[in-house]
């Protein structure tokens, strides 16, 4: 059984992961989340990186699903950065669980959201 330090850490890892990859801008989080903020201005956008993932249990309980939704920066094939981004989570997540006794199946979704502008700072 996996310790509830190693399950809420999850997205954490996956976010980490996830945007030390070359050509991700940003992680975006999902719409009822995007929708609490905006319900809610007077806060400062203090929206964490890891409310661009979602780690749900797989419905038989034999491991985990994990979606990451990223906005990525233009001038990369979006294809590429996907796949290399779904390597990197799930390496990342594989070797969490593993740390904290719990090596379990872990399947990566990887959605991407958007492509940002790249802005030349000169």
């Amino acid at each position: 059984m996996m310790t509830a330090t190693g399950t809420t850490a999850l997205p954490g890892v996956a976010a980490e992961a996830a945007l030390a990859v070359p050509g991700v801008a940003a992680l975006q989080p999902r719409l009822a989340r995007r929708l609490a903020a905006a319900a809610a201005p007077t806060r400062a956008d203090t929206t964490p990186p890891e409310a661009g993932i979602r780690a749900d249990r797989a419905p038989d309980g034999s491991g985990w699903h994990i979606e990451v939704r990223c906005v990525l920066t233009e001038g990369r094939r979006a294809l590429d950065i996907a796949r290399i981004v779904h390597d990197r989570v799930t390496a990342a997540l594989v070797t969490h669980l593993a740390t904290h006794g719990a090596a379990e199946p872990v399947t990566v979704a990887v959605t991407v959201t958007g492509i940002a502008a790249w802005r030349d700072a000169a």
